[in-house]
């Protein structure tokens, strides 16, 4: 079985994942909005099923895919002791743009 990250290392699938993140979407669906070949995408959406990431329900002739939460707290998990990197970025980037709010105009200037 593939890890989480062996999981999201294939950019079809991130993409797929990506597409299901604005509603659950048919095999056609996703084949028509990534320009990928359908058994590609029934590949992919069959590997993110056993790995847990998207559920399918049937719907007369149609599957309909979407997304499951639980794989993605191990991702977030994992990285939850890096946050520090971006979460100081962002605290540079706020009191930056604050700086900008508070300076007059450049035509004031």
């Amino acid at each position: 079985m593939l890890t989480v990250f062996e999981i999201l290392a294939l950019p079809a699938r991130r993409e797929i994942l990506s597409l299901l993140r604005q509603g659950p979407r048919s095999v056609g669906e996703l084949v028509e909005e990534l320009g990928i070949s359908q058994p590609i995408v029934s590949k992919q959406l069959r590997v993110l099923r056993e790995a847990g990431f998207v559920s399918v329900r049937a719907e007369a002739q149609r599957r309909w895919y979407e997304l499951r939460p639980e794989p993605f707290t191990e991702v977030a998990n994992w990285l939850e002791p890096y946050r520090w990197i971006w979460s100081e970025h962002l605290d540079r980037l706020g009191d930056q743009l604050d700086a900008l709010a508070a300076a007059p105009p450049e035509e004031d200037r």
